[in-house]
């Protein structure tokens, strides 16, 4: 009787999950294996009846070749994808046909329902299972590693920032796409001789803030490590404005980023896994820019349109070869791991990497944070991607 994969995605969407999956689905066909794609991450298993037979393919669907045939053309998740958290569910979120015997109380008054997303994971007879997700998605997915479930871990986000990898899927493109924006939004804000702003993804990370003004180059960047003093960027960016023939500045910033002495900008409830919404810091250093040079600005939140539309080469061929590495393991009955990216080659680190630490920007390495902007120097043994 062959034996069945289960795949699923977690968190927000990159380019280069399709890809992915793709590769997942052929390669294990090929090789024997049946794949069970789980829709909408973690939640596909919380919400799965294991009592009820039929009608439950927005939970968990038979994938083969004829159905993943052109995701790859696309970005987004053919699976589609949530921020649910299986260890950390309130009671108003909570599986309708499930009782209390199906959960723990923990302190804080939410469940933990790990044991029932086990007994989903008998009842589909899934043998082990591909968690594709930042540190949120492959935390949960170590836990089911720590309870005996097979598990090998595929890192995305476009931040850049899973510990334990130097790469994760959605990063380049990310990237590629800040790039081009920034490039394009030059033209209003040197018509109108103004300071553009443009913020963009990075909760704790700043490198997509770094990295997009390092290729872009653009005037200043402020990264969600460093806290900066408006005054002293209103100084610096007005420096920039009267250097330039067409009488404009322009900077980034990331979603995380804080002024000296204040919070990040958040809103919203949590999600699962204690998050707020973080986004608006662009929009409050615009006003507080104003303010400051008594001069027009442009703010231009990037937020999804960094995520959307397909993935370029480097997140085709990181997703796809991140596919054929994961399915190795698995064959050779290596689970519990993360693969990865490691100076310049392909690895795989203990599954709970992500949990150990947090990747951010090497300030003293890559970053003036007294003139607020990329400091590239020396670069003889730097890596590719400059984390």
């Amino acid at each position: 009787m062959s034996k069945t994969i289960g795949i699923l995605t977690g968190g927000g969407d990159v380019p280069g999950l399709n890809p992915s999956i793709k590769a997942i689905v052929y390669r294990a066909i090929d090789e024997g294996w049946r794949v069970l794609g789980i829709r909408r991450g973690w939640a596909g298993l919380l919400y799965y009846n294991p009592d009820q037979d039929v009608g439950q393919s927005n939970r968990a669907e038979h994938l083969t070749k004829y159905k993943v045939r052109t995701i790859d053309r696309t970005g987004g998740t053919y699976l589609h994808t949530s921020r649910t958290n299986p260890s950390n569910v309130s009671p108003d979120a909570a599986p309708e046909f499930l009782d209390d015997t199906a959960y723990v109380d923990k302190e804080d008054g939410v469940r933990d329902y790990t044991q029932h997303v086990l007994n989903v994971l008998e009842r589909l007879e899934i043998d082990a299972l591909i968690p594709i997700g930042g540190d949120d998605t492959l935390g949960y997915g170590a836990r089911l590693h720590d309870e005996g479930f097979p598990i090998v871990a595929i890192p995305k986000t476009m931040d850049n920032d899973v510990y334990g990898t130097d790469y994760c899927i959605g990063f380049s493109t990310a990237v590629t796409r800040s790039v081009d924006f920034i490039t394009a939004l030059r033209t209003p804000t040197g018509s109108h001789e103004r300071i553009g702003i443009v913020e963009l993804f990075g909760r704790y990370s700043g490198e997509t803030s770094l990295i997009s003004a390092y290729l872009s180059g653009v005037d200043r960047a402020v990264i969600s490590e460093v806290p900066f003093d408006p005054e002293k960027l209103a100084e610096l960016l007005m420096k920039d404005k009267r250097d330039n023939p067409s009488n404009y500045a322009i900077m980034t910033i990331s979603e995380g980023a804080h002024m000296i002495g204040d919070k990040r900008a958040q809103y919203g409830e949590e999600d699962a896994f204690g998050h707020k919404k973080l986004g608006g810091i662009g929009s409050i250093t615009s006003e507080a820019l104003k303010k400051l040079t008594g001069q027009s600005t442009i703010y231009q939140q990037l937020a999804y349109l960094m995520r959307s539309g397909v993935p370029d080469a480097l997140d085709r061929m990181v997703a796809i070869s991140y596919a054929n590495l994961a399915l190795d393991l698995l064959f050779e009955g290596t689970t519990g791991r993360m693969v990865a990216l490691r100076d310049g080659k392909y690895t795989h680190v203990p599954g709970n990497m992500p949990a150990k630490g947090v990747k951010t920007v090497d300030v003293d390495e890559l970053y003036d944070v007294e003139a607020y902007r990329p400091k590239v120097s020396h670069m003889l043994d730097k890596p590719m991607f400059l984390y």
